[in-house]
């Protein structure tokens, strides 16, 4: 099947993937005047007295807007708002077949950081949880940070995050078939925007230490001002041995290869030179780094993809339905990196011992068993480290 072609005709066939379904009746006068006037002042006063209520007398306890500017669409680039759409859609849909999250694709038509904050901020009240997609870095981070400090409901970076998140998971299981420990290991990640650094971040908490970010400049160096602002803050905990050069170079005994950069950037020869049982997630989509079939002919012992058509795809949609699942079901207030790396434990033991292989470390993204695995540990996390509400 062409993906693409057959794509575009059944989104003209669709006209839409999700709708809005009514949880009332309002067929005769006695439910009409309950769900709406003048039943309905009751529940509006209520909130009016105590504003926590809102979470308990309406939808919103489990609704959450999928938000983007347009900028950073799926590999697309900066395609706009609308453009965005069908993406934004496509990730509701997934929301609640696997989360039962009710989540509504919002574009915002402007690129300007602050206007995209305040237009959050006013509009926040209206939900439980926010998940940020496809706003370009660097933009993303303040983004973020600001609605995490601003808002008192889980705010979440899927593109950075969820990257992350099931990274880790991935790392995890591969790590034990290869017989390596996290602390042991040298990472090299290829692409340092959002997803880059997100996954830098979050597997130095998993316990690396030793960890090289590049760039389509080069080996990521202290000192190097010819990196972006939130790389040059990345630098000052990365490549510590203060290596520089190519992409090549970095490679030369890696263990751990993760890409989230562009197309056939690694060759045959930057396999080879890696240590013994080299694990490669080759995430750019729709083209990977290097291809899997020449990667495993140059020795890769695992190789993962951003792609459903290749063994272990590392897909974002076994976190981001169960993540919210769980903080939504303790109504947190945020999402920490104890929620975080929690679910990254829960998507990795969703694969037995038994079950895991070189071409199965990861359970599939409609293996609804991860999904419960994820909210389940998440809002234990939540529980843990005091920031639920319920």
């Amino acid at each position: 099947m062409n993906y693409r072609e057959e794509s575009l005709k059944r989104h003209g066939q669709w006209k839409g993937k999700i709708e809005v379904v009514a949880r009332v009746p309002v067929g005769s006068k006695e439910e009409l005047s309950l769900a709406y006037t003048p039943g309905v002042a009751e529940p509006c006063m209520a909130i009016h007295a105590d504003v926590n209520k809102s979470f308990e007398l309406t939808r919103r306890w489990n609704t959450v807007p999928v938000i983007t500017d347009g900028t950073a669409v799926l590999g697309l680039g900066d395609i706009g708002p609308e453009a965005g759409m069908p993406v934004m859609e496509g990730k509701c849909a997934l929301f609640k077949a696997y989360g039962d999250v009710d989540a509504y694709p919002l574009c915002i038509g402007t690129k300007d950081t602050e206007e995209i904050i305040q237009a959050i901020k006013l509009f926040a009240g209206s939900f439980g949880g926010i998940n940020l997609e496809d706003i370009s870095a660097p933009r993303c981070f303040e983004i973020e940070t600001r609605l995490k400090q601003e808002l008192d409901i889980p705010v979440f970076h899927d593109d950075q995050h969820g990257t992350a998140i099931v990274s880790a998971a991935a790392l995890i299981n591969a790590l034990k078939l290869a017989g390596k420990k996290m602390e042991d290991i040298k990472v090299v990640i290829n692409g340092a925007g959002a997803a880059g650094i997100a996954i830098a971040k979050f597997l130095m908490e998993f316990g690396v230490k030793d960890l090289i970010c590049c760039s389509s400049k080069g080996i990521i160096v202290e000192g190097d001002t010819r990196f972006t602002a939130p790389q040059q803050e990345l630098a000052k905990i990365t490549n510590r041995n203060m290596l520089r050069g190519t992409l090549a170079d970095a490679m030369q005994g890696a263990d751990v290869f993760i890409g989230v950069s562009v197309a056939n950037c690694v060759t045959k020869e930057m396999v080879r030179s890696m240590a013994e049982k080299p694990i490669l997630f080759t995430c750019a989509n729709p083209v990977p780094e290097i291809h899997p079939d020449d990667a495993k002919a140059a020795g890769a012992f695992i190789v993962g993809t951003g792609a459903s058509q290749f063994a272990n795809q590392i897909n974002n949609v076994l976190v981001f339905p169960g993540l919210f699942r769980g903080a939504l079901d303790v109504r947190a207030k945020t999402v920490n990196k104890e929620m975080m790396m929690a679910a990254s434990h829960g998507i990795a033991a969703c694969v037995s011992d038994e079950e895991l292989s070189v071409d199965y470390i990861l359970p599939y993204a409609y293996d609804k068993r991860a999904h419960e695995s994820v909210a389940k540990a998440v809002a234990e996390a939540a529980i843990a480290t005091g920031v639920n509400k319920i």
